[in-house]
C-alpha cells in the first residue's frame, strides 16, 4: 500500500493537522490596535493644531459683509498672533482681530462652560463662526491720532492729512456719520471696509469707551486668506 500518496497529494501549500494557518496583517485580531493608533493620531493632530491656533496662527471665519471687498463672507483668514508680541503695535491700515468685550459688546456672564469650550475649539480651527465678541476691522487711528470725517473733499483725515482708502467698498462714502475724535493712548479706532454695512467704532460714540478698542484686546493681525483656495493671498494691504 502506498502510504505516501495522501501526503503527496496534499501538497506543500496546505497546513497539516496541528499546524497554524498564517494570520493576515489585516486579520480581525489586529483591527482594534489599528483603530487605537488612528484615534491616538487624530487626537495628537487636533491638540497640535489647537496649540498652534492658540499661540501662533489662528483661522478666523468671516461671518459678515462688513469687510468687503477685502474679505468676503465664508473666507478663512489666518490671524498672526505673533505680529504684536515683540514690541511692535498695531499700525494704521492693519486688519486686526480683537475681543470686543467691554468696547463693542457689554460684559456678560459666561454660558455653559462645556458648550463654550467646544465652540471655542471649533472656532479656533476655523470650523465655526467666531464668538459674538470677536471682530475683524481695519485700524484707522492709533493712540494720539486726531481722526476727522470728513473734510471738504469728502475724505477722512488723520492728523490733518487726507486718508487714501483704496480698500473701501465701491460706492461707499468714508462715513455717513460725521465725527471728530482723538484716540486715547493704548487704544485703537477701527472701521470696516464696507462702511455702510459695518458696525464699528462709529456706532459706539457716546457709550462707555467711546468705541475705542484697547490694544491689549487685540488677538492678532489678519495677514492671509487661507480659504477658499481661489482667494489665497495677503489679506492686509492698505497700510497708511
Amino acid at each position: 500500500m502506498d502510504t505516501e500518496a495522501p501526503h503527496t497529494q496534499r501538497g506543500h501549500s496546505s497546513p497539516g493537522e496541528g499546524e497554524e494557518r498564517p494570520r493576515s496583517a489585516f486579520s480581525r485580531g489586529r483591527r482594534p490596535y489599528s483603530w487605537r493608533r488612528a484615534a491616538a493620531l487624530g487626537v495628537t493632530c487636533t491638540v497640535l493644531l489647537l496649540l498652534v491656533s492658540n499661540f501662533v496662527v489662528q483661522p478666523f471665519l468671516i461671518p459678515s459683509r462688513s469687510m468687503e471687498p477685502t474679505l468676503e463672507v465664508g473666507d478663512r483668514v489666518l490671524v498672526n498672533k505673533l505680529a504684536y508680541r515683540f514690541g511692535d503695535g498695531p499700525r494704521r491700515g492693519d486688519l486686526v482681530v480683537f475681543d470686543g468685550t467691554g468696547s463693542f459688546v457689554p460684559e456678560r456672564p459666561e454660558d455653559n462652560p462645556v458648550g463654550e469650550a467646544l465652540h471655542g475649539a471649533a472656532s479656533a480651527l476655523g470650523l465655526a463662526e467666531p464668538s459674538d465678541s470677536d471682530f475683524v476691522k481695519r485700524v484707522v487711528g492709533v493712540g494720539g491720532d486726531d481722526v476727522v470725517c470728513c473734510g471738504a473733499d469728502g475724505r477722512m483725515r488723520v492728523n490733518g492729512v487726507p486718508l487714501d482708502e483704496p480698500y473701501l467698498y465701491p460706492g461707499d462714502a468714508p462715513s455717513q456719520v460725521p465725527f471728530r475724535i482723538v484716540v486715547p493712548l493704548g487704544t485703537l479706532w477701527v472701521m470696516g471696509d464696507h462702511r455702510s454695512q459695518s458696525r464699528d467704532s462709529r456706532d459706539h460714540l457716546g457709550q462707555p469707551g467711546g468705541g475705542m478698542v484697547p490694544v491689549e484686546n487685540v488677538i492678532g493681525r489678519a495677514d492671509w486668506i487661507g480659504w477658499p483656495v481661489t482667494r489665497w493671498g495677503s489679506a492686509g494691504g492698505g497700510r497708511g
